[in-house]
């Protein structure tokens, strides 16, 4: 089972983009789901988590400039990216994490799909 993200695209530095994460219904339940990023050459590494009592946390990196959301009822999560910057260049991901502790590490989480690439370049 898969979680289908999209919104991804190419935006100049001081941009926004939203991305949306499509879940099936028995992943949307989980209680911990996030979105991951990997630029070429790096780790995957976990851009911000969404508890189902809406408990977020975000890299420093995004602190300020991300929000991650999620309606249950539509079985989607959001990430709205705002004064984008060349570093947040990636692939990013969401997933959900197995258990029902939040976490930080890509190894809790699965239920991966294909990423949807951000471009920011001017």
């Amino acid at each position: 089972v898969q979680l289908q993200a999209s919104g991804g695209g190419l935006v100049q530095p001081g941009g926004s983009l939203r991305l949306s994460c499509r879940a099936p219904r028995m992943v949307s339940r989980r209680n911990v789901m996030g979105w991951f990023r990997q630029a070429p050459g790096k780790q995957r590494e976990l851009v911000a988590y969404i508890t189902n009592d809406g408990v977020t946390k975000y890299t420093d990196s995004v602190k300020g400039r991300f929000t991650i959301s999620r309606d249950n009822a539509e079985n989607t999560m959001y990430l709205q990216m705002r004064n984008l910057e060349n570093e947040d260049t990636a692939v990013y991901y969401c997933a959900a994490a197995r258990g029902n502790r939040a976490t930080m590490t890509p190894g809790d989480y699965d239920s991966w799909g294909e990423g949807t690439q951000v471009t920011v370049s001017s």
